[in-house]
């Protein structure tokens, strides 16, 4: 289908939403992403050029990225088509790339605008290469995701990736102002105004979305026209029409990262009020309460380890507890797993010290293992050395026996440095009184 089509009727207008008439067509009528439209900006230049490359339009629900794709479409005067990656496949696709090609020998481009490119999997983005490749498609991909996780590099390398931010409360407010007083698509047919404490709440509670923003507004005016009478959105209005405002989170996708990532480095920093503040975040918004355990198990060895060696079993623990009793009441464990994960005391040293034992196997392969390590279940492996001198601890005073266990190569390398930290601090003692044992031969 086309991307914009002639403008409809005016009684055709009046029943499209709110946010789809307020729509602007031009730059200069557009509202925010200045770091992507002021003067010599990208887009800016791209819009007075009329030269469009093809672009991602990577940002977050309600930025622009839609209208931004009809604006620069209209001033490179494409033929432009929008598709859907939800609701068309590769043989919708096909038809657009033949007529693409048709249109292309005429000497008129083609933009083609996905919407929620990143539902596309690899193999469809995979059409798209060598038509943009050649030019005979401008793709304007819009995603609320990550492309780095969501794209395929090789249609990544084609493609400008724009970021859009979320608007700012000022350019939501400026959004709702206009289309409350926009006589020809906007709301000021109705002539109802907006209580200035109301206004706020929509703003606050757009989160930078502008579509959520007019929806609501748009809700709001026809409660209040319900009424005998009324003339006046006041806040009670704008909490009906918005009800709960579901929280900025997706299980796939970029917020999901952000989030898990802020409840991790709260662990880690041992910042217990934060931690949970993005735990219940997480669990809120609908979170796999399983995939927070599984993360706690891992911070729980990688940047606690033997500074305390029982957070470990509490972050198991809380695993078990949550599989076993489910949600709500699985949360109670998991904060008080959290809770005690980020005032443990910290030490990564068991995990720098796998990260360069790693290192060492990948830069030096394969060393033979000792002769005396090695088993010897044949008389054959007898008669070569295998397990000749190993000595026993338990037949050694303190358990305690010097012989090296490295390969040659790596003779006296020390991976593990344990920390002053927690019960790690024993464990630092305990290695040094061995050393010293070794040294002096002492039982």
């Amino acid at each position: 289908m086309e991307l914009f089509d002639s403008t409809p009727p005016k009684e055709q207008r009046t029943h499209r939403p709110l946010a789809e008439r307020v729509r602007p067509s031009k730059l200069s009528d557009f509202v925010g992403q200045a770091h992507l439209l002021g003067p010599g900006k990208l887009l800016r230049q791209m819009a007075d050029s009329g030269r469009l490359h093809s672009l991602i339009l990577w940002g977050p629900p309600g930025s622009g990225k839609t209208t931004l794709a009809q604006i620069l479409a209209r001033a490179a005067g494409a033929h432009a088509i929008h598709f859907s990656a939800v609701s068309s496949g590769v043989k919708e696709l096909k038809k657009v790339i033949e007529e693409a090609e048709r249109l292309h020998r005429l000497g008129q481009p083609t933009v083609l605008f996905v919407d929620e490119i990143h539902h596309f999997n690899k193999a469809q983005q995979d059409t798209f290469l060598p038509h943009v490749e050649r030019g005979t498609l401008i793709l304007i991909g819009a995603t609320t995701e990550n492309p780095s996780f969501e794209l395929i590099p090789p249609l990544l390398s084609r493609c400008q990736v724009v970021v859009l931010n979320p608007l700012s409360p000022d350019e939501i407010g400026a959004i709702i102002d206009r289309a409350l007083h926009d006589p020809q698509s906007g709301l000021d047919g109705s002539k109802v105004g907006l209580a200035p404490e109301g206004r706020e709440f929509l703003i606050q509670q757009s989160q930078g979305d502008a579509r959520v923003a007019l929806n609501a507004l748009e809700t709001a005016v026809a409660l209040v026209e319900q009424e005998r009478g009324g003339k006046k959105i006041a806040l009670s209005h704008l909490e009906d029409a918005l009800q709960k405002k579901p929280l900025l989170y997706d299980k796939a996708g970029e917020e999901h990262y952000n989030v898990i990532s802020a409840f991790i480095k709260s662990l880690r920093d041992s910042d217990p009020d934060a931690a949970l503040y993005w735990l219940m975040r997480m669990v809120e918004a609908g979170e796999d309460p399983l995939f927070i355990a599984r993360r706690m198990i891992i911070l729980a060895a990688e940047d606690i380890g033997n500074a305390d060696p029982q957070a470990l079993q509490v972050a198991v623990a809380a695993k078990e507890a949550v599989h076993f009793v489910g949600l709500p009441e699985g949360r109670i464990p998991l904060a008080q797993a959290t809770v005690y994960l980020a005032t443990a005391p910290k030490s990564n040293a068991s995990y720098k010290a796998m990260l360069a034992a790693a290192a060492d196997v990948r830069e030096k392969g394969s060393l033979a293992v000792p002769l005396h390590l090695r088993n010897a279940p044949t008389s054959l492996m007898e008669e070569l050395g295998y397990g000749e001198g190993y000595k026993y601890a338990h037949n050694f005073p303190g358990h305690i026996v010097d012989q090296e266990h490295l390969p040659e190569a790596l003779r006296g390398k020390k991976y593990y440095v344990p920390s002053d930290s927690g019960y790690e601090k024993k464990i630092q003692e305990r290695l040094r009184d061995w050393e010293e044992r070794k040294k002096t031969k002492k039982p």
